[in-house]
């Protein structure tokens, strides 16, 4: 098979380097065999006998070039929209008010059972090629928001979809244990019963890459999730948790002892929490954009979490009612000046730690054998990817070795 070159660029491999910020290579040369990044260095050091069987070369012309970026958490399939409610807000309404006329994920949920598989594939496309047009190549999509059986396999049958339609890796998580739906109000114990019967379900028609919740007051107990973690554990599913975003649950701990990908939000971590995280080797994801959107003041333990070594990944969130965005780069910004990440820890954490937040070790940096998933952009440093917003930078995105 004949080889693919990339050369006269910047390669921001994201290679942990203690002495080279962000892996970066000066004059580098990116070769490509398959769907596999075959080699990557300095053009002077790049091997003759690889040069021979180049078949295909392409003139970065000076661009950086970095992996492909990973949005480790996303809503993105959803009907509606609550923008009546943002304006409600805006105008002295409180959620807790919205929520009893009916508002809420409850309209979310109304909204999504009643949609199509063919409207969600529309509204979610949009969605997904905001994201796309931003150098995003694999991004992981949660259910729940239909929290009952066919509305939850809509969902996902959708987002199996969306991956056959367009270039980029998509990871399914189940969130049936998102919220209690209002049919089973006031017995959170029996909707489990459900979530559980759900999540085996949909495991056998192969729907479900991992498993979500949300451990909260407003949502579910640690005990409830004990249980959805359990059956995620018999039927050999990865585990992830929405925790500590509005009160300290403990829920980093739990979802830690059944070694979890990773704890999301984590606002009111806990250091026991954090000890617990990197003893499992969880990564914390961090959303910018719900602290933003919800204008909490609470920012999460960034200094604990690097005094503990573990890694941090930013994603979008995109959602109808905290964080309706699709642009990972604003993302990279807020993380920078609302959470005071450096530029390097937030492109680490939508490239190398978002990949480990998602469990896939094929992707997040530029090395032999990782996948050819990467991005040229008009750009001269990587930290311009943080410093500036509102603007679109990118140039090209590989994915898989195939230009887009």
């Amino acid at each position: 098979m004949s080889l693919k070159l990339w050369q006269h660029c910047r390669v921001a491999t994201m290679q942990a380097m203690v002495d080279r910020p962000y892996g970066l290579i000066e004059d580098a040369a990116l070769l490509v065999e398959g769907a596999l990044v075959k080699w990557v260095g300095a053009r002077t050091a790049l091997p003759p006998e690889l040069m021979a069987r180049v078949g295909e070369q392409h003139d970065a012309a000076g661009a950086l070039i970095t992996p492909g970026l990973i949005d480790c958490h996303t809503h993105l399939v959803y009907a509606g929209n609550r923008s009546d409610e943002f304006e409600l807000r805006l105008n002295g309404a409180t959620y807790e008010a919205i929520a009893r006329q009916g508002g809420g994920i409850a309209s979310t949920v109304r909204a999504t059972r009643a949609a199509s598989e063919e409207e969600l594939m529309t509204q979610s496309g949009w969605r997904l090629r905001q994201l796309l047009a931003e150098g995003v190549t694999t991004v992981e999509i949660k259910s729940g928001y239909a929290l009952a059986l066919a509305g939850e396999r809509k969902m996902l049958q959708v987002m199996r979809a969306l991956a056959r339609q367009y270039p980029v890796g998509i990871r399914n998580t189940f969130l049936g244990a998102h919220a209690v739906p209002v049919e089973f109000a006031g017995r959170g114990d029996d909707y489990i019963d459900e979530v559980l019967r759900m999540l085996t379900l949909l495991h056998t028609e192969g729907l479900v890459d991992a498993v979500d919740a949300f451990c909260e007051a407003i949502a579910f107990s640690p005990a409830q999730i004990r249980r959805v973690f359990e059956a995620a554990r018999a039927l050999g599913l990865p585990v992830k948790l929405h925790a500590e975003q509005l009160s300290d649950s403990a829920g980093a701990a739990l979802a830690s002892g059944f070694g979890a990908l990773s704890c999301d939000h984590l606002e009111w971590l806990s250091e026991s929490g954090v000890q617990a995280m990197a003893q499992a080797g969880t990564v914390a994801v961090l959303l910018p954009g719900a602290f933003y959107f919800l204008r909490e003041t609470r920012v999460p333990p960034v200094a604990l979490l690097r005094q503990y070594g573990v890694p941090m990944a930013i994603a979008s969130d995109c959602n109808p009612g905290s964080s309706p965005c699709s642009s990972l780069l604003l993302m990279l910004n807020m993380a920078c000046t609302l959470f005071r990440m450096t530029p390097q820890e937030a492109l680490a954490g939508v490239t190398r730690n978002a990949a480990q937040a998602l469990g896939l070790s094929d992707r997040g940096v530029l090395a032999t054998g990782k996948r050819a998933d990467f991005v040229l952009w008009n750009v001269q440093e990587p930290a311009q990817l943080s410093y500036a917003f509102g603007a679109n930078p990118c140039l090209q995105t590989v994915f898989k070795g195939e230009q887009q």
